[in-house]
């Protein structure tokens, strides 16, 4: 799959596209039966299905505090995207000048010049341009002025219930990883490359593999056993996912230890899945406090995810 950063690098060999536009955040089952369409149709008219999203989120410049949690980051997305035979991902930098861009402009600029759009799918309530004065009857009009089809997403049931991030998140937040894996069609998980840290795990028994959360914030906090993707090989373990409030820690990020485990992880990238929620975060008194909770936590891990 192509990846396109940024309107700038759009080619004239970019030209002539099955698009559809969303923030496909999880890339969950609602997303798939839609992209499968998209993907259907591209292939009839022998054209590249192609997907167009925004970095940051529209919610992320203007209202930072009040956006959702992310479910997924733009490689998350990319990863998902290609598996399920996206031919191009179009990721727009989201920006104070883009935001500001006339509806008309948006269509006519992007969507017609650079793009020549032959196909869009996007959902009925999605709006676009400046003040979010461009909706989908307008997108309609447009079309038919330049000569290209736009329908309309359809919401995809499972068991009644319309499957959504908001879902998802709700699912996270109420700790029912089950229902989430549902909707998502795979284990919620959190993935990164392994940074350093400040080893105080390793002092205690059980050094970790920390991971910064790139994200305005993080859609789970606690304490969870886990399974570990690292390259094609799988490892269970206990991971802490917060700002480590016992050791007066700043930044969110995801520390993890692996059971049975002996090597160096930094700069590896690995896939932490979460099985099952242990606790939540918790400010403790004392650094052995926290050790005794961890060595508790340890073993209950070990006895949901049944290692000996």
């Amino acid at each position: 799959m192509e990846l396109i950063r940024g309107i700038h690098n759009i080619r004239d060999k970019h030209k002539a596209c099955v698009l559809t536009i969303g923030k496909f955040d999880g890339v969950h089952l609602g997303h798939q039966a839609v992209l499968s369409q998209v993907i259907i149709k591209a292939r009839s008219l022998g054209l590249p299905a192609t997907v167009m999203v925004f970095e940051p989120q529209p919610e992320e410049l203007f209202t930072p505090e009040q956006a959702p949690a992310r479910l997924s980051l733009l490689r998350d997305k990319y990863i998902q995207l290609k598996r399920l035979g996206v031919d191009r991902l179009l990721v727009v930098n989201f920006n104070c000048t883009f935001a500001n861009l006339s509806a008309h402009h948006f269509v006519e600029e992007l969507l017609v010049n650079k793009l020549n759009v032959q196909y869009l799918v996007v959902g009925d309530d999605f709006r676009f341009g400046k003040d979010r004065t461009g909706d989908f009857a307008l997108l309609k009009q447009e079309g038919e002025q330049y000569q290209f089809d736009v329908v309309s997403t359809q919401s995809f049931k499972v068991e009644d219930d319309r499957i959504s991030s908001t879902a998802i998140r709700e699912a996270l937040n109420h700790d029912d990883f089950d229902l989430a894996q549902q909707m998502l069609a795979r284990p919620f998980s959190i993935a990164g490359k392994v940074l350093h840290g400040d080893k105080k795990g390793r002092t205690i028994g059980f050094p970790t593999a920390n991971v910064l959360l790139k994200r305005c914030k993080a859609p789970v906090n606690g304490v969870f056993a886990v399974k570990v993707q690292i390259a094609d090989k799988f490892y269970m373990g206990v991971a802490n996912i917060g700002h480590r409030p016992t050791v007066n820690g700043q930044r969110s990020q995801l520390e993890v230890h692996l059971f049975g485990f002996s090597g160096n992880l930094y700069g590896k990238f690995i896939s932490v899945a979460l099985v099952r929620k242990i606790r939540q975060e918790m400010k403790f008194d004392s650094f052995e406090l926290l050790h005794k909770q961890i060595q508790k936590d340890a073993l209950e891990a070990k006895v949901i995810l049944g290692v000996s």
